[in-house]
């Protein structure tokens, strides 16, 4: 499958399950996006775990203009004032719309679960096309214990309170999944 097709693909896919789905060029519009969203939904912080110090103070940079504060690890102690997770992607699965991160971090799990919305940008590059095609290097991964991957698709969602879907319970209200073009 080509890598347009791969993209069209993770974006009817995620979209399917209520994922916002975009394509961007590069770092500058992926924080960008994500100060928007925030400013869009009132939110006053952004946790960033993961970001290179470069991006992190571009981040702050812009922040600052826009009267957000970015969150700074141990996260323990933002439980309840993490608004947006922007985060990386290791690898995103077309054919259902997922993200698989190496969360072995407990600030990157504390951030894309208890956020309200999670942030997430994808070099198109690291799109497959399933599961299987993830094989080898989940298999890479395993041979160092302890680890941890996420599968992410879409919000969170559960339908087990009397059977209706609830959005946001057992995490982000909101997916947002940033597809970086590459030249």
């Amino acid at each position: 499958m080509e890598q347009n097709e791969l993209i069209d693909r993770m974006k009817e896919k995620a979209g399917l399950v209520q994922a916002v789905v975009s394509t961007v060029t590069g770092m500058e519009e992926v924080l960008r996006y994500s100060i928007d969203i925030t400013l869009r939904q009132n939110g006053k912080t952004i946790a960033a775990p993961g970001l290179d110090p470069e991006n992190l103070q571009k981040l702050e940079d812009l922040c600052s203009v826009s009267g957000l504060t970015v969150l700074h690890p141990p996260f323990r102690s933002h439980l309840s004032g993490i608004h947006t997770a922007l985060t990386g992607s290791d690898w995103a699965i077309a054919e259902t719309g997922t993200l698989v991160l190496d969360s072995g971090s407990e600030d990157l799990r504390i951030a894309t679960m208890l956020s309200e919305t999670h942030i997430a940008w994808i070099p198109a590059s690291r799109i497959v096309p399933d599961a299987a095609a993830l094989s080898n290097c989940l298999v890479e991964k395993m041979k160092s214990p302890p680890g941890y991957l996420s599968f992410i698709t879409g919000p969170s969602r559960t339908a087990d309170i009397e059977r209706v879907l609830a959005i946001g319970v057992h995490g982000p209200q909101e997916l947002h999944i940033l597809i970086m073009e590459e030249t």
